[in-house]
């Protein structure tokens, strides 16, 4: 018997996905979404759950909503769950993910990155879309899974399903992490207790430009990213009789903005620069005294991302200054850049065709997006591990983040062979390992 006898069956594996569909919830509020995973790895038992400040260093969240929006989340949460669970107490306030633990001795430990957060999208209610047709359209209106997380998710039960009906030697370590859209929930899982003894670390994405049945066994060329929240502050007067005694913010954000999109480009590489949600809520009367935007930078090297953010902070501050404003602003999404490790590509690129329904493997492929995995695949290639990105083709018939975006289900088992599959290899044969 190998590995790819004990893969969940496919009416298994969408009926996990399903499940996990029809209610989707964004970054840092995936209160239901985060108690059903613990639930389904009772069920399946494993030998350690870690969740809240257990699973991931809360300090490092990046994009935490405010507490009125988490508390909204989370009771809708705890109403629509059918029973009582401890996890509620420890993932309250915006603690959410999971790690999931199977331990069966001396041995390398692999780990699994799989995001679960949904996003603002209305999911498609044309007959046309499956979801909509087959009864597990999002329930939360206004939200779905329109990137795939939710096939992520079964990914990563699939593959802790099928290792715990297998024998190996080793540690197998899935890491469902938050705030993924965000680029809020990789920096706090990669600061978290639970990666520092990972040998090798696998992210995983359906699509990825492969149909169903392709697969990718490496990315490179993921920009790096900061995303910031920023405030100008000034005084208010009528615009008619005393703008004098006015502190103009929004001349200050405008000056800020302009200058934004100056920022020279760099020599070293590819940069970005976009500014965007902008409020003020003053009338046309009355010199603005509060203006609040985002932006964001990238950079095709973290150094990159890091001088675009920096010429940002030092261009927010000059604009308040010009204009007698005062500014604040935080950074509330990050991911850095890091490229799959060759040796490990290889690997997975030698070991895919054995898996049904696989047509084709692509060994690598550029990114040009950003995603915040790359923080804890960074941070097991840095110790002397490796990392790698694997994409399992979907014939999804909408794009990314649109209404109709979907999953084609025959890529649900491929994906959990696909990754039980190297693990099982890692197990055996690994590695060197610095």
């Amino acid at each position: 018997m190998t590995v790819l006898d004990n893969v969940p069956s496919r009416r298994r594996l969408s009926s996990l996905r399903r499940a996990f569909h029809r209610y989707p919830e964004p970054g840092w509020r995936e209160f239901y979404t985060t108690v059903r995973i613990v639930d389904e790895l009772e069920s399946i038992g494993v030998d350690e759950i870690a969740v809240g400040p257990a699973a991931l260093d809360t300090a490092k969240r990046l994009g935490v909503p405010d507490t009125e929006e988490l508390d909204e989340w989370f009771q809708e949460a705890k109403d629509r769950y059918d029973g009582q669970s401890d996890v509620f107490d420890a993932i309250e306030g915006g603690h959410t993910g999971a790690v999931a633990v199977l331990d069966r001795g001396d041995g390398p430990t692999v780990g699994l990155r799989v995001d679960i957060d949904a996003l603002p999208v209305t999911e498609s209610e044309d007959p046309a879309h499956v979801p909509a047709a087959e009864g597990f359209r999002s329930e939360n209106e206004g939200y779905m899974h329109a990137c795939g997380h939710d096939a992520h998710i079964t990914f990563g039960l699939g593959t802790i399903e099928t290792l715990q009906r297998s024998d190996f030697e080793g540690t197998l370590k899935v890491f469902f992490q938050p705030a993924e859209e965000l680029l809020g929930g990789g920096k706090a899982m990669e600061n978290g207790p639970h990666i520092e003894d990972v040998d090798y670390m696998i992210g995983t994405h359906v699509g990825l430009g492969q149909p169903t049945g392709g697969v990718v066994a490496g990315a490179r060329g993921a920009l790096a990213l900061n995303r910031m929240q920023f405030e100008f502050s000034g005084t208010q007067a009528h615009a008619g009789l005393a703008p004098n005694q006015g502190d103009n913010a929004l001349q200050a954000f405008l000056t800020a903005a302009e200058n934004l999109y100056g920022i020279p480009r760099h020599r070293e590489g590819v940069t970005r620069v976009n500014v965007g949600q902008v409020r003020s809520e003053n009338g046309t009367n009355v010199i603005a005294d509060r203006v609040q935007a985002q932006v964001e930078v990238r950079g095709e090297t973290t150094e990159l991302m890091r001088y675009m953010r920096d010429s940002v902070e030092r261009i927010l501050e000059s604009a308040a200054e010009m204009h007698e404003c005062s500014v604040e602003y935080t950074t509330i999404g990050e991911s850095i850049r890091h490229d799959s490790d060759p040796e490990l590509v290889e690997l997975v690129t030698g070991v895919a065709d054995d898996v049904d329904g696989v047509s084709e493997v692509v060994p690598w492929m550029e990114m040009g997006s950003s995603e915040d995995v790359t923080y804890l695949l960074k941070a097991v290639s840095d110790t002397g591990g490796y990392s790698t990105l694997i994409g399992i083709g979907t014939s999804h018939p909408g794009d990314y983040h649109t209404p109709t975006f979907d999953v084609i289900e025959d890529s649900l088992p491929i994906g959990v062979g696909i990754l039980s599959t190297v693990a099982r290899r890692l197990f055996e044969d690994p590695l060197s390992v610095d």
